[in-house]
């Protein structure tokens, strides 16, 4: 989609480590939403970044598609639709495809764990509307983060205790960079105000 095309929407980007919440603002807020973490590989791609224990590290920026992503964004922002993977975790990769549509909205969402690999794209093409953080405690997040993955039947638990272990250890850093990427920390509230308006 050429950048000169004005946009009809612009997108409210939500960031935060894995299980703060983001997923759940999005969806309250009864705006579009682009889950971005609909764009990850599939478990047998073999660029997939690996751990020095030879799993996949979920968590790198390798593991998602970062280009299909932003070109869903800048789609739906000038075009009012565009047509995104459905990822299944179980499954281990994408098992169809979805439109996602506007309708008469001119704000849209868009969240997920890269979410800071795509604030300086949207910015520099015009469709950048806010880019916000959820602030909370790193031990209320891995609480949250194990109640849910259980919940899904993500993984196995003892794979999930030591992924929660992990991700909690790698929050400060998860949170610095999306400060230093533009992201402003907000209070769960404080995006739910945002969100509403």
């Amino acid at each position: 989609m050429p950048s000169n095309v004005p946009p009809l929407a612009k997108v409210i980007l939500i960031g935060g480590a894995s299980g703060c919440g983001k997923s759940r603002l999005a969806e309250q807020s009864g705006l579009p939403l682009l889950r971005l973490d609909d764009f990850y590989r599939s478990g047998d791609d073999p660029a997939l970044p690996r751990l020095s224990s030879g799993q996949v590290d979920w968590d790198h920026p390798g593991s998602w598609h970062q280009d299909r992503a932003l070109a869903a964004l800048d789609e739906l922002a000038r075009t009012g639709r565009t047509e995104v993977p459905i990822y299944d975790i179980a499954a281990n990769g994408p098992v169809g495809v979805r439109t996602l549509e506007l309708g008469a909205h001119r704000r849209f969402v868009a969240e997920g764990v890269f979410v800071a690999e795509v604030v300086e794209q949207a910015r520099r093409r015009g469709i950048l509307a806010d880019a916000v953080s959820v602030n909370r405690s790193r031990w209320i997040t891995m609480v949250l983060r194990f109640v849910r993955d259980v919940r899904e039947h993500r993984k196995p638990v003892p794979f999930l205790i030591r992924r929660g272990m992990m991700l909690a250890r790698r929050e400060p850093g998860i949170v610095a960079h999306l400060r230093s990427t533009g992201f402003r920390p907000v209070s769960v509230r404080g995006i739910r105000r945002l969100l509403s308006v």
